[in-house]
């Protein structure tokens, strides 16, 4: 490890930081805008019984996952329950139809404005979005007997507080991008998510003490080598070759000028957005079932079949999740590609492919190295998203580490690091991650 006079290059790095006035002032506003999101998450809605939601959410795959990601406001009944999901909803919908829209591709292609433009549209179609995701979680909490009969004015204001709670973080997630550290809306979720391990942790202690401790470290194993999987994936990529020809003009004489770099394809294009429609469409079936079956204590129906086979620790619900992530992830990363649409950039900008025609050869060519790679990387979030699965079988150990949830945070982690590398790296200063 590189030193710096008598320190190490990570403590160097820290103390570098907070020697710096402004960069030490993003840290500290980003840090109280997050404590701000750790209050809101406590500040309970009425009209539910809390032993019997909680009763619920220990039973229930979906809302114990989403629970996790909003740091146990679900569990709460907080007024900000629904997190920021319904505008990372809107989002996924604007991605996928700006390219299928011709005015919303009109925008996309009009630089800044434009974006900012699609930026309102998705912050208007979250509003409706949190409304029905709102008013769908209450209903399917009321038909298991978790909430109270509620009238329509407590009705109606618990669903204007809720949606209005999701923009209040929308917004604090777009001060912190504005004014703090790393992408807010990311770090926000990575709060709710940090915020349970120790009750991971306290779990496997129990585990520990119930004379699993050789099952518990094998466990711990697994974990970690997911963390370093997850990291491996999301750094890999793949260089492509480039080439500039500028023309400029000196002295009355026209120069040829040429440059060269490389186009960096990520192996993990998608990022984590595979995972998330698998995980709804997977949900679904079963929480459409809770809708008709019996309940405990009365014969089963088809649909208490139906549910019991939705569970996620089938290895029907497995196999079908992880053929789902395969085939989302490779859906979704040539949409990603496609509105990218290298082949006129590199164009418009006088570079080239060294050996590749520039034109329909040149998007040949990077359409079927984005294809080969993305195979790599949608076999690896599969393997990712199930491996918790395997881990359990294998250890005998009942502690589920949600690979969603893992892969969000060492992401975010990594992106936040990134950017405080870069800070420092303007300054003259050594980096922490060289």
């Amino acid at each position: 490890m590189e030193r710096k006079g008598s320190r190490p290059r990570l403590i160097q790095a820290m103390v570098d930081i907070w020697s710096l006035p402004d960069l030490r002032r993003r840290i500290l506003f980003t840090i109280g805008i997050l404590v701000a999101f750790r209050f809101i998450t406590h500040v309970p809605l009425p009209g539910v019984d809390i032993a019997k939601l909680q009763e619920y959410f220990a039973t229930s795959p979906l809302f114990g996952m989403l629970d996790l990601f909003t740091g146990g406001a679900m569990e709460n009944f907080s007024v900000a329950m629904l997190g920021v999901y319904p505008y990372i909803t809107a989002s996924i919908i604007m991605q996928l139809l700006v390219p299928v829209i011709p005015s919303l591709q009109s925008l996309s292609q009009q630089g800044e404005l434009g974006q900012q433009r699609i930026n309102r549209i998705t912050h208007i179609a979250t509003i409706p979005l949190a409304g029905l995701q709102g008013y769908a979680m209450i209903a399917l909490l009321g038909s298991q007997g978790v909430t109270q009969d509620l009238g329509p004015l407590t009705m109606a204001t618990i669903m204007v507080t809720m949606i209005a709670a999701t923009m209040f973080l929308v917004w604090l997630g777009e001060l912190i991008t504005e004014r703090g550290v790393g992408n807010g809306i990311s770090l926000i979720i990575f709060a709710g998510i940090v915020t349970d391990i120790p009750g991971i942790i306290g779990r496997g202690i129990v585990a520990a003490q119930g004379g699993q401790p050789g099952g518990l470290l094998a466990y711990v194993i697994l974990a970690l080598a997911m963390v370093v999987l997850i990291v491996v994936f999301v750094e890999a990529h793949r260089r492509i070759p480039v080439q500039y020809a500028r023309s400029s003009f000196r002295g009355g004489r026209m120069y040829r000028q040429s440059g060269s770099t490389y186009i960096p394809l990520r192996v993990n294009t998608a990022g984590m957005i595979p995972l998330i429609f698998a995980i709804a469409l997977m949900q679904l079936p079963g929480t459409i079932a809770t809708y008709f079956m019996n309940p405990s204590g009365q014969d089963p129906n088809f649909w208490n079949s139906v549910y019991n086979m939705f569970q996620s620790g089938t290895a029907l619900y497995q196999g079908l999740y992880f053929i789902l992530v395969v085939g989302f992830t490779l859906f979704y990363t040539m949409v990603i590609f496609e509105q990218m649409n290298l082949p006129q950039t590199l164009q418009q900008q006088s570079g080239f492919i060294p050996g590749v025609r520039p034109g329909k050869a040149t998007a040949d060519y990077l359409n079927g190295i984005i294809r080969r790679i993305t195979f790599g990387g949608a076999f690896f979030l599969a393997i990712v998203a199930i491996l918790p699965f395997i881990a359990g079988k294998i250890t005998g150990v009942d502690l589920v580490i949600r690979s969603t949830a893992l892969l969000i945070a060492v992401g975010v982690a990594l992106d936040t690091m990134k950017q405080l590398e870069a800070q420092l790296t303007m300054r003259r200063y050594e980096g922490f991650l060289k």
